[in-house]
């Protein structure tokens, strides 16, 4: 049994990875792939038959979101080899349908166009409870500033995470009221993350030094 019982209108930190630290996402469309399952899954309704036609169109910001949701998503970001999402959870068992549909979705997706077999991701995704207003606003600048606190790119213009969607006038997947709501404006947020990112990032560098 999962160690965390998720709750209505409770807040998490979701987060997985390859199995054996394999990339997930080795190019632009699996990326685009992944964050429009996000959409696309996060509807009590089953989707069916409109599934595949669905993928056929690029825009998120085209799209209308489901009033059916399952789940509120207030950040992402997508690294090559793991992924960090921030839920919130609207239904009974929400969170735990709209990741099992969105992770067999993209598995089958992935391993069909790679042309292997097996499991993709390093097990049950992992969960972790946000249980202050604090933490939450810690948890969204390590999630906005995920690809930057691991060098990998700017956080202010990376594609696959939802900081664009938070300083800029940008729509998305993300409802961002509960976050930029504590802030001034979105300049306020901005340097908020930016700050707890760099943080973030000594420490990881540090306790990289320790360990080698």
């Amino acid at each position: 049994m999962r160690k965390t019982q998720f709750s209505n209108n409770e807040c998490y930190h979701i987060y997985n990875r390859g199995v054996d630290k394999r990339e997930v996402f080795s190019n632009p469309d699996n990326y685009a792939r992944f964050l429009l399952s996000l959409q696309e899954f996060n509807r009590v309704d089953p989707i069916g038959g409109i599934y595949q036609n669905s993928f056929k169109k690029d825009d998120l910001a085209t799209k209308s979101l489901s009033k059916n949701k399952l789940v509120e998503i207030i950040a992402y970001c997508l690294n090559p080899n793991h992924y960090h999402l921030i839920l919130k959870q609207l239904r009974k068992d929400g969170i735990s349908i709209f990741m099992r549909k969105a992770g067999s979705g993209y598995s089958m997706y992935y391993n069909n166009k790679q042309k292997r077999s097996g499991s993709l991701f390093q097990g049950p995704f992992k969960s972790v409870h946000i249980d202050s207003n604090e933490y939450l606003l810690y948890v969204s600048a390590y999630v906005n500033c995920n690809s930057e606190i691991h060098k990998i790119h700017k956080a202010d213009n990376y594609k696959w995470c939802s900081f664009p969607e938070y300083i800029k006038n940008q729509n998305g997947l993300c409802n961002k009221k509960i976050i930029l709501g504590q802030f001034k404006n979105k300049q306020e947020y901005a340097n908020f993350a930016k700050i707890n990112a760099k943080e973030m990032k000594k420490k990881k560098e540090l306790a990289k030094f320790i360990l080698e």
